[in-house]
């Protein structure tokens, strides 16, 4: 009765304006999620300043690198809550997390409780972004999977520029707790938005066995309704399932490829945004000039992903995201040489517009990788991986610092670009291995819905 009854419903068409508000919030929360993971870099030269803090090269690195641990438990653990409380009430808890963190640290009277507040701002936004992604995955328009994803993402970078702002005007006004205290605004502007607007995933939904909630939410927003091999599995053996299926033949040899071009991402990502001001301003750069840097590199995010979103769609994800990686690693190259002032920041833009848009399409690339029903376990295990990238940058960086071997970071970048670069060049041909390696007879179908 249900089911002639919904069908009955008028659906909307599905089109970047009915989906408009899934977007729009995921972008929201991804905007506060760039603000709190930049926040740290653009008041780091002011935090190494105060001497009553007591914190140093090395151990700014160090809690960097607290900060993504916190992150990777985040990411890897997300998808387990996602079970009980939904992908709905898991943004809210993250947002909820990292503006805890900020709180922290604004209030910590040395670097053991920053470092804390830090790692609690980690494990919320561990568990955003690969949400998010999921989130904008599902509702994107039929092949506009990479240009939404791109959408998405330049809210991190819209947010990795408020935070830059705040760290060029608020702390050398009021001092650099105040930037922290900013980032408590999400839980009170964000969360309330979220637990009104916000809708379920469909696919959760009918995980959960709310048929007709997952048909009504699909029917509102023009999604296709949801089927049991899309929906993923719930519970622990679900999600065993859902692991061993990223190494199924068709995607065992690019699962791993995919982990390494997004470890060798994310190393560039939070170890840039954690250390170009003081990389810069070791090289010999003013104090406002090296935390402009931050922001210029931002920019140029932007304005890469608006780019790259059509690029891939039209060329592909993978072989963007490799020419991407290369053309990172050639900026970082030319940072560590001495320039005039104005060439630098063109070379810190145009740098921008490939280094994070060269890890949103490793993220896009899952898509051409996994089924409907690995997508949000491949996207988790994705991110979640690469967060050891995203430990080892700062804390690497932060021990060549300790050392005065800056300049060795931006080497350090540049072999990052090229790793990532080979890594997810290699994926079509992994997955022509791993079709050849695959059974010529198709799997039952009791067999198929068993692994969604």
């Amino acid at each position: 009765m249900n089911s002639s009854h919904s069908s009955a419903a008028p659906r909307s068409p599905h089109t970047f304006r009915t989906v408009f508000p899934v977007l729009a919030l995921c972008w929201l929360a991804v905007f506060f999620d760039g603000m709190d993971v930049n926040i740290y870099g653009a008041v780091m030269p002011h935090m190494l300043d105060d001497s009553g803090l007591g914190l140093t090269p090395a151990t700014a690195g160090t809690i960097g690198s607290w900060t993504t641990f916190g992150m990777l438990i985040g990411a890897l653990t997300a998808g387990n809550l996602t079970d009980w409380l939904g992908r709905r009430l898991m943004l809210v808890a993250s947002v909820t997390l990292f503006s805890l963190g900020s709180a922290i640290c604004a209030v910590a009277p040395g670097v053991g409780l920053f470092g804390a507040g830090r790692f609690v701002a980690g494990l919320g936004l561990g568990g955003l972004m690969p949400l998010c992604l999921a989130m904008v995955m599902e509702f994107a328009p039929p092949r506009r999977a990479a240009l939404t994803t791109g959408l998405l993402m330049t809210s991190y970078h819209f947010g990795g520029m408020a935070a830059t702002g705040l760290g060029l005007t608020l702390a050398p006004a009021a001092g650099w707790r105040w930037v922290f205290w900013a980032g408590v605004l999400p839980a009170l502007v964000a969360v309330p938005l979220l637990l009104k607007l916000l809708p379920e995933s469909p696919g959760v939904l009918l995980a959960h066995g709310e048929h007709a909630k997952a048909d009504a939410v699909a029917d509102r927003y023009g999604l296709p309704r949801p089927t049991e091999v899309a929906a993923p599995a719930a519970g622990a053996a679900g999600r065993l399932a859902a692991i061993r299926a990223l190494f199924r033949p068709e995607s065992r040899w690019a699962t791993p490829l995919l982990w390494l071009a997004s470890f060798s991402g994310l190393l560039l990502v939070y170890g840039v945004s954690t250390w170009l001001p003081q990389m810069m301003r070791a090289s010999g750069y003013g104090l406002n000039s090296s935390i402009s840097f931050l922001m210029v590199i931002n920019a140029g995010g932007i304005v890469g992903l608006l780019i790259t979103g059509r690029a891939a769609d039209r060329f592909g994800a993978v072989r963007v995201s490799a020419i991407w990686f290369v053309l990172t690693a050639a900026g970082a190259l030319l940072l560590k040489s001495q320039l005039p002032l104005g060439v630098t920041y063109a070379v810190v833009a145009v740098t921008g517009v490939f280094l994070f848009s060269a890890q949103v399409m490793v993220y896009a690339a899952t898509n051409t990788v996994y089924r409907d029903s690995e997508r949000a376990a491949g996207l988790g295990w994705v991110t979640g991986i690469g967060r050891t990238g995203a430990v080892v940058g700062p804390w690497l960086i932060g021990v060549l610092a300790t050392n005065g071997n800056q300049s060795w970071g931006f080497t350090t970048f540049a072999l990052a670009g090229l790793v990532g670069a080979v890594a997810i060049a290699l994926v079509p041909l992994a997955r022509r291995i791993g079709r050849s390696d695959a059974p010529a007879t198709p799997a039952p179908v009791a067999a198929t819905a068993g692994l969604s």
